[in-house]
């Protein structure tokens, strides 16, 4: 069963200090429309920039993951991303005053609790799913990290992580569908050792963190001063070790919190991909920096998946819509200029012609003799007899007339066309045809490999 695009029924806002700016930020959620996408959009700067999730547009994953574009930045976005991925909203606008989103508790789920009282709104479009047909695999042999995204019916993560220490033992956390999220790992705490802590106080960083925020591993021995020093920083009357080697700012609500807090950041990570995927993640050892990773790996394969599926292909054995007998009846072209020898595929938009080029064409004989290369002029001229067939195709009587080809623009000859090639042409509308006026947008394969593209205009004239 489908599913429809989601975004929120109305606008809401959050107020909450930056984690290590230690500003009060406000972050307000729009209704956006189908394939909007997640779109950050700074209010506090004159151009109001915006900033897509995008893993490409990934600038710093040292204490969280932080976007920017143009010089402008938002910082510390995973938390709200995962709440964003965990209630599957597609499309929102979040304008915000400031450069780094509000820590509120560490977890997501103050983003969760207030995106539900938006209100949840199906739209008009399908998600944009992409099922995966093959492994993805992100390794770091050296410090034992390890990503795998597997085909699956629907999505699904998994995260072990293990610190060396004993204080926090390895731990695992497993969410077998989405809907777990908003229950199950929204509410998961970020975590930070004790000795890191000491580093980002002494860094100034950290000015808007609190023990609430947290869970804080004591992972070495801490004298009283060291912990008086500790309250008075974070203003709290007293701070005392647990015997589990917590402080006492907090109580786990599960015994892997911490799994399931990183688990929480990959799928906040993840959903820089853009979109929805079909797979099942398997994570050992996740961090920021190795998710946004994954995550480029992941859209960069869906592109090149995308971009392989449109190749068209072309089997000799199944009857072409038009073969040469026909094409002659159209074009006026003869040998040894008439390049296009069948028509496979075509609709109101896009038409997909072949060209055999055989040893016996006359330019071989002239065309680099001793290593024959079909010109690159008459591959163009054979694009524009295959787009020339679309154009004809758009009147009752193309007998009645011709196309003339009037301009090239953006031409670009990848690799190079020899005898016994088959050369497969692929041309697409750019626009509508008006007045006899036709743009299309040519590319030209052998096999999957791309050797031509080009930009033809060509007009349609009665005989």
């Amino acid at each position: 069963m489908s599913k429809k695009q989601k975004t929120i029924k109305n606008p809401v806002s959050l107020t909450g200090r930056g984690l290590h700016s230690g500003l009060d930020v406000t972050m307000t959620f729009k209704q956006a429309p189908e394939n909007h996408g997640i779109l950050f959009k700074r209010m506090d700067v004159d151009s109001e920039p915006v900033i897509e999730a995008s893993p490409e547009l990934v600038v710093d994953t040292s204490r969280g993951t932080t976007i920017a574009k143009n010089g402008r930045n938002v910082n510390t976005i995973e938390h709200c991303m995962a709440a964003l991925a965990g209630l599957e909203i597609d499309n929102v606008l979040i304008e915000i005053d400031g450069y780094e989103a509000p820590i509120f508790d560490g977890s997501s789920k103050p983003f969760v609790d207030k995106l539900m009282e938006a209100g949840l709104v199906d739209q008009n479009e399908e998600k944009n799913y992409f099922e995966l047909k093959e492994n993805i695999v992100l390794k770091d042999e050296d410090n034992n990290i390890e990503m795998i995204a597997i085909p699956s019916d629907h999505f699904e993560v998994s995260a072990m992580i293990d610190y060396n220490s004993s204080v926090l033992r390895p731990q695992y956390a497993h969410m077998k569908d989405i809907a777990e999220f908003k229950e199950e790992f929204s509410s998961a705490k970020t975590f930070v050792f004790l000795h890191e802590l000491e580093t980002l106080i002494k860094n100034g960083l950290i000015r808007g963190g609190d023990l609430d925020n947290a869970i804080v591993f004591v992972d070495k021995l801490i004298s009283q001063e060291e912990l008086d020093r500790l309250s008075t920083f974070f203003k709290k009357p007293r701070v005392e070790v647990k015997e589990r080697g917590i402080l006492n700012n907090i109580d786990l609500k599960y015994e892997n919190e911490p799994a399931r807090h990183k688990l929480l950041d990959v799928l906040g990570d993840l959903y820089l991909v853009g979109r929805p995927i079909k797979a099942k993640i398997i994570t050992t050892k996740p961090g920021h920096h190795y998710n946004v990773k994954f995550a480029g790996q992941i859209k960069k394969h869906i592109k090149d998946t995308e971009e392989k599926q449109k190749i068209p292909t072309y089997d000799p054995n199944k009857e072409p819509i038009f073969d040469i007998i026909e094409i002659r009846r159209m074009l006026p072209h003869r040998s040894p200029f008439l390049l296009v020898d069948k028509i496979t595929e075509m609709s109101d938009n896009h038409v997909v012609g072949v060209k055999n080029a055989t040893m016996d064409e006359p330019f071989f004989a002239g065309h680099f003799p001793k290593e024959p290369i079909f010109p690159a002029v008459l591959q163009i001229e054979a694009m524009a007899q295959a787009g020339g067939i679309l154009v004809l195709s758009s009147v009752p009587d193309p007998e009645n007339y011709v196309t003339y080809f009037i301009k090239i623009d953006n031409a670009r000859f990848r690799n190079k066309v020899v005898p016994g090639d088959t050369l497969i042409f692929k041309l697409e509308l750019m626009a509508p045809i008006r007045r006899g006026i036709c743009q299309m947008q040519g590319t030209a394969y052998v096999g999957e490999q791309l050797v031509m593209e080009a930009q033809l205009v060509a007009q349609i004239v009665k005989k």
